[in-house]
């Protein structure tokens, strides 16, 4: 078992898995002390688990092959984003499930770095020309703040059609905004919200956990005044801040928002999905059953499903 002497943070939280409870099934997990989530695999009686969205966090991740060799029958596969923080090695990681596959980089920001070495000079300008026009603020209670920012990450969810976990629900998002780790900061153009970014504390680590602007939002450059305030705040507070990865599934570096993220960053760290079999037959029965049993994804019987 794990040791109590150290309290959870952040994404590792009992508080932030559950925030995920109506997408599955919470499963503890004692020895490492990570979380994962049991979910129904359609059309049939049987059963898988993943991380909770978008990381993975666990206290001791030398444990983490004991808790998996736990798991039940019904609990076919595994599937989990391990968090780029994670005190792992790729080896080990390689150990302990049957694929480990390099996901996406995540942009990181050395918070020790003066404010005006952060960062390009192209996104530094215009941040500051943003910041003529866009008040940013500190949201003093983001209980309260639940509806406003469902109704922003709304706008974020139909403009690139996010569904299913990635898009969470106002109950998700009420639960996460009642963690005691939560940032909230929020953006305002001639009075009016246009958008706000939420942080998760994890020791010396802030980890942009969303943001969501706008249309009058982006024309005013929300998202730069954002950020660069983002680093002003959490200077001295905390040693990195972890802006997440790039668009979509295949980790390209290409995409608009890398390049935005890449113009802040000091620094990339490598993020690796990982799966694990537990019940090989189980497992080997479903994919012809799909239809996709020479697919590369994983688990195969599930291919298509974050498209």
């Amino acid at each position: 078992m794990i040791s109590c002497n150290k309290i959870p943070e952040g994404y590792a939280t009992r508080a932030y898995a559950e925030s995920l409870s109506e997408f599955g099934e919470l499963i503890h997990l004692p020895h490492c002390g990570g979380y994962l989530l049991k979910r129904k695999i359609p059309g049939t009686s049987g059963f898988d688990a993943m991380g909770s969205y978008p990381l993975f966090f666990c206290e001791d991740w030398s444990l983490l092959s004991e808790d998996l060799a736990d798991l039940p029958e019904e609990i076919v596969s595994v599937s989990l984003v391990a968090n780029p923080f994670g005190n792992y090695s790729r080896k080990q990681l390689e150990k302990c499930f049957d694929v480990v596959n390099p996901f996406k980089v995540h942009y990181i920001v050395d918070l020790d770095q003066g404010i005006e070495e952060i960062g390009t000079r192209h996104h530094r300008k215009q941040a500051r020309s943003a910041l003529m026009d866009i008040q940013v603020e500190v949201c003093k209670n983001p209980v309260e703040f639940a509806d406003q920012w469902s109704n922003l990450y709304q706008t974020l969810a139909r403009r690139h059609n996010i569904q299913g976990i990635r898009a969470f629900s106002k109950a998700a998002f009420q639960q996460q905004l009642s963690m005691p780790e939560i940032i909230v900061h929020e953006a305002f153009y001639q009075g009016e919200l246009v958008g706000a970014q939420l942080f998760l504390t994890q020791g010396d680590v802030v980890h942009c956990h969303l943001g969501a602007v706008n249309d009058k939002g982006y024309q005013a450059g929300a998202f730069y005044a954002l950020d660069y305030y983002s680093f002003e705040y959490f200077s001295g507070k905390a040693r990195k801040l972890d802006l997440g990865g790039g668009a979509g599934l295949s980790g390209s570096r290409h995409d608009g928002l890398s390049l935005y993220k890449k113009g802040w960053s000091s620094e990339t760290r490598p993020v690796y999905f990982c799966g694990r079999v537990i019940n090989p037959a189980g497992y080997a029965a479903l994919a012809p059953l799909q239809g996709q049993e020479g697919t590369r994804y994983f688990p195969a019987y599930r291919a298509g499903e974050f498209s």
